[in-house]
This record gives structure tokens, C-alpha cells and sequence, in this order.
């Protein structure tokens, strides 16, 4: 155990060939050193060390409502992406139904689907496919199935399925697949004021501009593009939706007198009313130096623009190599810092191990492979993986699967 802790603490940061944030986005240094600096506050936990995490961590919250266009007091810390949407769908109020379209991640479909039944809406599931008709012969640039090609739900889709039940809408901002950015601001137009738009938002909120302005809530964690690391996450409630919502977990963090003699004490207002209980200081600390960083960078703008830019360079070079590029007519606009190819004749399997075996890392999707660069990935990362493919497309003998023992 203290051979392996010893190792930990050996600094390293992220391989050049490293092109998975939409999976792991290796810490910041600023984060880091937030993320050090407030734990050595709470290995002395003097009083005045204590009020300097609270500071800490309501500076955070300041710092991520100008990121997300919103009040501080809308704005709380939870502790991921999943707990946050649980925190809602505990919250949400029934009856009515909540939509959410189908190839949705799973951590934006489980909470709607536990609390369906407990006082929550109920859940309908969108296929994005419904309005296609009987399926066609696909053409080979096009030969991606419709369940892939269409995962991500339309304005023209919703208006289809708005029924009077619908009370709300739960979709990612941007596909963790595809990479496709979703028409927030179009989205919630079809929905109108009286209905909410539920966002989660990890695999957009710091890579590129996101509408977030229509977003009624929006749950983010840090982990990937914000490069904060885990145990800290972004819950925002507007105040234009607390009719819909009560304290659902609402602890004794959440309320006006936690030490009153009867309870339950008021909720406080906003999004703290949601808090279990306080959150991870050093974590959210970490969050807000992420986000004072990429201000730094010139904001998201700046930011999403280097991205795309670096991840068009990659798709470019797959495709130089015969890979399929899925959803390859997105305008840049319409594509954040994910981009997925298959390499036709190729086991995906053997692809991915292949790429990993060049430096080039990257997440397998079945049989897409997953390219999520960030501001930090360098050039030489496009050589890589422009090495790496050359070399399995110019084989002479086809890859063969290992043989493993039995265990």
C-alpha cells in the first residue's frame, strides 16, 4: 500500500497523444494547486482556516454564475453530475411527464426512471429515429445506423412529442458520443416558459459556448473539460423554476436554521435549499480556479474555438486514413471537442489497443473510437495518431485477436 501511495505522488502530467477528455480531463495546474492549497487549510482546521474554505467556496460559486449566466444564489455544489440530477428528479414535483430522448447518457436518464412513480413525473423515452419513416439503404458516407446518426432530439422532434402532459425536458449539451452541441436556445423555445429544460451539461461546460442562458437547470461536473478533477459539481436552479421543485434532499444544510427547535426549518433560498449537506471545499475551491483559468484563456469562446480547431486537424487525419468520421457534415458550430471514427476492414477493439500502444489514448464507443482533445493537446498529438493508423492500414496480414487464459 505505501510502494503504490508512494508512486501517486510522483507529478505527471497528461501523454502528448492524450485525447480523452470527455472521458478523464487530467487536473489543471491551477486546479491543483487550489485543490493543495485548501486541503492544507483542512489539515490545520483553525478557525480562521475554516472560514477561508467557506470563502473559498463561495467565491467559486460567484465565479461559475458568470460563467453559466446566472445569480450566485442559483447556483450550488453537488457532489457529481449523476448526484446532481438526482438532487433534481428528487425534487421535481408530478404529476406530468419528463422527456428524454434515447441514446442519452445513462446518468441523465437513471434518476428520472427511480423517482417515476414516487411523486416524480413520469418518464418518456424520445426515439430520435420516430420520424424517419421505414429505413433506407444507407450510402456508404452515410452508412452509420439511423439510431447513431440521429441520437440528438431536434426542435421539430420535441414540437412532435410536446404533448399537455410534458412538464420538462432532460438532454445533454452536448452528445458524448457524436460530439454534436444541442440547440438549447431552440429547445426552449418549443418549450416555452411554463415548462423546464433540464441540461446536463459535462461534456460542453468548459470546452465551447453553450446556451446556457436556457437553461432552466443545469447540473456539470468538473472532471472533464473543466479539468478540476472529481467531488465537485455545478447545480444551478433559476429562480423562474422553483414552483416546480421542492427540497427533495434537502438537508440540514439547506435550510434557514439547521439548529432551530423545531423542524423542518424554511429552506434557504435558491439552490442551496437542494444541499444534503456542505460541500467538498478543496473540490469546489479546485471548480473555481478551473473557471478563473479558462476566463484567463479568453472564456469559452476562445477556448472552444482552439479546440475545434486541434479536433479538426485529428478528424482530418482519420480521414486521410480511410476512417469514417461519424456525423462528418456537422458545421463547426454544431460539433463541441468530440469527434468519434471507425476504421472500416478493423476490428475497433484492435484499433483502440493499437492506438493506446502508440501514446495516442482515446475511448472506445463499440465500434467508434472517441477523440476529445483539449487547449493543452500539442500538435505531435495529430502525428500520432496520423503514425498510428498508417501502420494498421499499410498491414499485410490481418490483426488477430489474442488468446486469453481462462480465469
Amino acid at each position: 500500500m505505501n510502494d503504490q501511495i508512494h508512486a501517486l505522488q510522483a507529478p505527471q502530467g497528461p501523454a502528448e497523444g492524450y485525447l480523452d477528455h470527455a472521458r478523464v480531463g487530467p487536473l489543471s495546474r491551477p486546479a491543483a494547486a487550489a485543490l493543495a492549497a485548501t486541503t492544507a487549510l483542512a489539515t490545520r482546521a483553525a478557525p480562521a482556516d475554516l472560514d477561508r474554505m467557506f470563502a473559498l467556496s463561495d467565491a467559486a460559486r460567484d465565479v461559475a454564475g458568470r460563467l453559466l449566466d446566472a445569480r450566485p444564489h442559483e447556483i450550488a455544489f453537488a457532489p457529481s453530475t449523476s448526484n446532481g440530477l438526482f438532487t433534481v428528479a428528487a425534487a421535481l414535483r408530478g404529476p406530468g411527464t419528463l422527456l428524454v430522448p434515447r441514446g442519452e447518457f445513462p446518468a441523465n436518464l437513471y434518476p428520472w426512471l427511480r423517482f417515476s412513480g414516487r411523486g416524480g413525473p413520469d418518464v418518456r423515452i424520445i426515439d430520435p429515429t420516430d420520424h424517419l419513416g421505414a429505413p433506407s439503404r444507407p450510402s456508404p458516407a452515410d452508412a452509420a445506423p439511423d439510431f447513431v446518426r440521429h441520437r440528438h432530439i431536434t426542435p421539430d422532434l420535441l414540437r412532435h412529442h410536446l404533448t399537455p402532459d410534458v412538464t420538462a425536458l432532460a438532454v445533454s449539451a452536448v452528445d458524448s458520443l457524436t460530439g454534436h452541441v444541442a440547440p438549447l436556445g431552440a429547445l426552449k423555445e418549443v418549450l416555452g416558459p411554463d415548462r423546464l429544460l433540464i441540461v446536463d451539461a459535462i461534456q460542453g461546460l468548459g470546452a465551447v459556448p453553450l446556451e446556457t442562458d436556457a437553461a432552466d437547470i443545469l447540473v456539470s461536473g468538473a472532471q472533464k473539460w473543466l479539468r478540476a478533477g472529481w467531488g465537485a459539481a455545478l447545480l444551478m436552479i433559476r429562480d423562474r423554476c422553483a414552483d416546480h421543485l421542492s427540497p427533495g434532499i434537502g438537508g440540514w444544510a439547506g435550510v434557514t436554521d439547521p439548529f432551530a427547535p423545531r423542524h423542518p426549518a424554511p429552506p434557504l433560498p435558491g439552490a442551496a435549499a437542494h444541499l444534503a449537506t456542505n460541500p467538498d471545499f478543496p473540490a469546489a475551491a479546485a471548480l473555481g480556479a478551473a473557471v478563473v483559468d479558462l476566463f484567463a484563456q479568453g472564456g469559452p469562446p476562445a477556448v472552444g474555438a482552439r479546440i475545434r480547431t486541434t479536433l479538426a486537424e485529428l478528424l482530418d487525419r482519420a480521414r486521410r486514413a480511410g476512417a469514417e468520421v461519424l456525423l462528418d457534415g456537422l458545421d463547426p458550430g454544431e460539433r463541441a471537442g468530440i469527434g468519434a471514427f471507425r476504421l472500416p476492414g478493423h476490428d475497433p477493439a484492435i484499433v483502440h489497443r493499437s492506438l493506446e500502444a502508440a501514446g495516442v489514448i482515446t475511448t472506445r464507443r463499440g465500434e467508434w473510437i472517441r477523440m476529445s482533445p483539449h487547449v493543452t493537446t500539442p500538435g505531435a498529438a495529430a502525428d500520432l495518431l496520423a503514425d498510428a493508423l498508417r501502420t494498421l492500414t499499410h498491414r499485410t496480414t490481418p490483426l488477430q485477436e489474442p488468446t486469453c487464459p481462462t480465469i
